[in-house]
């Protein structure tokens, strides 16, 4: 046993089983034959990740961060924590996120999918890779870096808004990075092998609790969620210090939610949205809140996309081999633990609509951004569920070459499939580029000019929030999109200046 308790049940190989009659090969009669594919394969979603990090040449600021962009320019750190805590929504650790980005301007929102998206290939890749370790499991180069990428491939861009979801950074960080973020506290876990180690690891639980408290309201349900499957999981077993674990990460996040609702900034975001006093257990909520997340649910179940997910996870569970190269055997308890899964995921995915639902109403089956939340534990689970079945093929039969090519194919066709939309995406936000740019210099240079009433047109890419809407109607950016430029008011406009 380990510092931090054993490999997961039926997770560990067949080293300490007799041999019985037609078992009697060698370690390397059962080692896979793999070569380098799986390296050479984890490129594809790489790939795509490089490309779509590159077409991050073309974000402009839009949406709420033109309401972001002046108070981090003229009051810094301080100002927009005070902005997001005192009058906004409460979520500090969101207001620490945007700072960090928005500090650099036009440039921070270009660098942002590059850098968020290494950071989330990082953490899950760094998650797989500590999961093997922890359970006593090897794999072939390149086989967790795969599934970490195809998960990272799939998260962001199977999704119905891939600009909202990867791109826009105001969203991404509470809604897209909050999930990943969360992850990474497992990671200590983990990796943990002295009792130095496990103090870190439950640090570091407690500390990302509060910063997913403060981060986003959704993503705190799901981690509630997750952690209390996990000990429902654990009960009767052995495992004090995992269920340690869990405890200090829900009491972390149980703090967090307590601080961002109690803060004057989510008071005034309950008044603001005629929610204050409104019950989650009211029969409109309840209800509004299954209606809504069945057509979710629906949308996420009929998009082929996520099949790379289970693909990963197959070719996870062929090719993942214990000490010696000895086969894994399946989980004893493989179908508690497929069902709890999936109830979690169902139970976070209707908790997350059901807070949602006061503010956004029925556009809660539109605002896909707020499906993230709980998307990764989707695409988490579709791959627990091919690395189950890759487990069952592999002790069906010793030749699952057949089995791998066709994993491979399925992810090859996801990733060629993804690049369509996000191509077509590309184009949209660099036809926007253009123009923003063209209007951001003529109304620097009329405001330095000393004007201060200036026209705008408005100039949206996947369904971005804009100063204008039809017709001219004047919507909230409006006012900060004149901050920006420090102009007193800007008007509306149908032609370009």
């Amino acid at each position: 046993m380990t510092a931090a308790g054993p490999a997961p049940a039926g997770l560990q190989s067949r080293e300490t089983e007799q041999p019985v009659a037609g078992e009697a090969e060698s370690a390397e009669a059962v080692r896979p034959r793999t070569g380098r594919w799986p390296a050479v394969l984890c490129l594809l979603p790489l790939g795509l990740l490089g490309v779509a990090a590159w077409f991050g040449r073309w974000v402009r600021p839009g949406g709420d961060e033109w309401c972001f962009l002046p108070v981090v320019r003229d009051e810094g750190l301080s100002g927009m924590v005070g902005k997001f805590y005192l009058g906004d929504n409460g979520r500090i650790a969101n207001a620490v996120l945007v700072w960090a980005y928005a500090r650099f301007g036009v440039a921070g929102h270009q660098w942002f999918g590059l850098v968020s998206g290494g950071i989330m290939l990082g953490i899950l890749w760094a998650v797989a890779v500590s999961a093997l370790r922890r359970a006593g499991l090897t794999a072939p180069r390149g086989v967790p870096l795969l599934v970490a990428s195809m998960v990272t491939a799939v998260f962001l861009f199977a999704t119905p808004n891939t600009y909202k979801t990867f791109y826009w950074p105001a969203a991404s960080v509470s809604h897209t990075m909050a999930p990943v973020l969360a992850c990474a506290a497992a990671v200590p876990l983990l990796r943990a092998r002295s009792r130095r180690g496990r103090r870190c690891a439950l640090v570091a639980a407690f500390v990302a609790g509060l910063c997913i408290g403060t981060l986003s309201e959704e993503t705190s349900v799901v981690v509630l969620v997750v952690l209390s499957a996990v000990l429902l999981l654990l009960a009767g077993q052995r495992r004090g210090y995992v269920r340690g674990w869990c405890l200090t990460g829900m009491a972390g996040t149980g703090i967090g939610t307590l601080v961002l609702y109690t803060s004057p900034g989510a008071r005034i975001r309950r008044g603001r949205f005629g929610t204050d006093g409104v019950s989650f257990l009211a029969p409109d909520s309840l209800l509004g809140s299954l209606r809504g997340f069945g057509h979710i649910l629906g949308t996420l179940l009929t998009t082929w996309a996520y099949l790379g997910a289970v693909a990963a996870g197959v070719l996870l569970g062929l090719l993942i081999r214990g000490p010696g190269g000895r086969r894994v055997v399946l989980p004893v308890r493989r179908r508690l633990m497929a069902c709890v899964a999936v109830l979690a995921f169902l139970l976070s995915g209707y908790l997350c609509t059901l807070v949602a639902y006061p503010v956004f109403r029925e556009s809660v089956t539109t605002s896909t951004r707020i499906w993230n939340d709980y998307l990764l534990l989707y695409v988490a689970v579709l791959v627990g569920a091919g690395a189950l079945l890759g487990l069952a093929l592999g002790q069906r039969t010793r030749h699952t070459g057949a089995v791998q090519a066709a994993g491979a194919a399925v992810c090859v066709a996801v990733c060629l499939a993804l690049a369509v939309p996000l191509w077509r995406l590309e184009a949209d936000m660099r036809v926007r580029a253009v123009k923003w740019d063209h209007q951001d210099q003529w109304l620097r240079a009329r405001a330095a000019a000393g004007d201060r009433v200036l026209p705008y047109t408005p100039v949206s890419v996947a369904g971005m929030v804009e100063p204008f809407r039809k017709h001219g109607r004047r919507v909230w950016p409006a006012s900060c999109v004149a901050d920006y430029y420090r102009l007193e008011r800007i008007t509306y406009s149908l032609r370009l200046p």
